[in-house]
């Protein structure tokens, strides 16, 4: 069996679509599933069970044996919650669990880490091991993932296989449930939709001007390729970057959303909030060398590209992944 955690949520869930597209429904399927907003996101999926992520490290502890591998997806990811004991308990101390029992029975391991591990970039966005201990993450929820993949750096007793994932700007269907902290270009399509006009943030950067601020914006289907490539081909275990490697700005990805509408774009804009000013992201770009490094070719979908099929076969037909 194949273990999809955060398997109700939007990578977990495009995760569990890829697996059936080849031919895996055998799968164990964990998260907190009281949530029926999410309920979407796994409709017409294959599974073998789903099991409530309170219960499932006492599951697997008794099930170990018939588990070929994990994607350990599932976390706290809201940026805005501030209390770290939250992240500690579902980012820190739980993926350690899974970690020590995967070591110890053996069990290839994926797990989301972030982008968000990087903070203001100070030590650039490669994925190099020696420069965890460095990184300045700028919330908690990027702290708790430095936290861990700190802590699984030093550990003697690992997997036999086991990979951390630096998510950047990921975005597609079956995001539909995150509300603010869903994708620029989800907020995008609909307030097109609802008012003719997209809103960015203003510059309070002189290094940048409004609306070239830049992020490295990468499509959900490329996102479950390269994980279904780590759990085929287990290549050299470690931390690696998931982004496209090429920064866009805001204003390409506004204008890429108006044209997958077929409408003209009107870009205004707003100013940044006080709040989340001086811990604004101004340039994130991955580095993909080490992915690369280790075999993977498919080209990745080009912000155009993955707009596009977002905008008009899932955002426009209400449709899942």
């Amino acid at each position: 069996m194949i273990i999809v955690t955060g398997a109700y949520g939007f990578i977990g869930s495009a995760l569990v679509t890829k697996l059936n597209n080849e031919g895996y429904n055998d799968l164990v399927m964990v998260d907190d599933f009281s949530k029926t907003r999410k309920e979407g996101n796994l409709k017409e999926k294959a599974y073998h069970i789903r099991i409530e992520r309170d219960d499932f490290l006492s599951w697997l502890e008794k099930n170990s044996t018939s588990v070929t591998f994990i994607f350990h997806i599932g976390a706290r990811t809201d940026t805005a919650e501030f209390d770290k004991a939250v992240f500690d308990k579902l980012n820190l101390n739980y993926t350690k669990s899974i970690w020590q029992i995967c070591s110890e029975q053996r069990i290839p391991l994926v797990y989301a880490s972030s982008a968000a591990t990087y903070g203001l970039g100070e030590q650039g966005y490669d994925d190099r091991h020696d420069i965890v201990d460095k990184l300045q993450p700028l919330n908690a929820y990027g702290e708790s993932k430095n936290e861990f993949d700190k802590w699984a750096l030093k550990q003697n007793t690992q997997p036999p296989f086991w990979a951390g994932m630096k998510f950047f700007n990921v975005y597609g269907s079956n995001e539909y449930h995150k509300g603010r902290m869903a994708s620029v270009i989800f907020h995008a399509y609909h307030q097109i939709v609802n008012s003719g006009k997209v809103k960015l943030f203003r510059s309070h950067n002189p290094d940048y001007k409004d609306g070239e601020q830049l992020r490295d914006f990468v499509y959900i289907k490329d996102v479950v390729d390269v994980l279904y490539f780590m759990m085929q081909k287990q290549p050299l275990s470690g931390l690696y970057n998931l982004g496209t490697g090429k920064a866009r700005t805001f204003i390409d990805l506004a204008e890429s959303t108006f044209q997958g509408l077929d409408k003209k774009p009107d870009i205004q804009f707003i100013d940044t909030p006080q709040d989340i000013r001086d811990k604004y992201q101004y340039f994130t770009e991955a580095n993909m060398e080490k992915l690369f490094s280790v075999g993977y070719t498919k080209p990745f979908h080009s912000l155009e590209e993955g707009v596009d099929d977002y905008v008009r076969n899932y955002l426009a037909k209400g449709k899942y992944y």
